[in-house]
């Protein structure tokens, strides 16, 4: 048997969530290093999948009510050196609006032509290519 070695801290879900055309970012309150517009996101719980952790965390930030579709990657992020997962979700119910207004500053449906104006270093390739699809429909 052989031991892994992870990092002590948990993976971070994030949720990709499409609805009219548009995708659902949020402005974290305190912007991690070049990160500020960024996917609802947040810590997976012990125990907890990575799908679930997204669905929970786009509810508990958004307010929305989504579910997941398909995890489409993860990867180390370049930036905070965290363990991410990305999930592609849909809306079920609710109106997106700053449900923690402790961790958010502000949330935008953003279209695929205007998502370099939100996250300029480009996204995770997986991710942008989801997108390129679902936003062009």
């Amino acid at each position: 048997m052989t031991q892994q070695t992870t990092d002590e801290r948990p993976g971070i879900a994030a949720a990709i969530v499409v609805h009219e055309g548009r995708v659902l970012m949020v402005r974290r309150r305190v912007s991690e290093g070049q990160l500020s517009w960024q996917f609802p996101a947040g810590e997976v719980e012990p125990g907890e999948q990575r799908e679930a952790a997204a669905v929970r965390e786009t509810r508990e930030e958004a307010g929305l009510t989504v579910e997941a579709v398909k995890l489409l990657g993860e990867r180390v992020h370049p930036k905070t050196g965290r363990l991410m997962s990305y999930t592609a979700c849909q809306t079920l119910g609710g109106t997106a609006h700053v449900a923690d207004t402790e961790e958010l500053a502000e949330l935008a449906w953003v279209t695929l032509g205007d998502i370099p104006e939100y996250v300029p270093y480009g996204l995770f390739e997986p991710v942008q290519d989801y997108l390129d699809g679902a936003l062009s429909a």
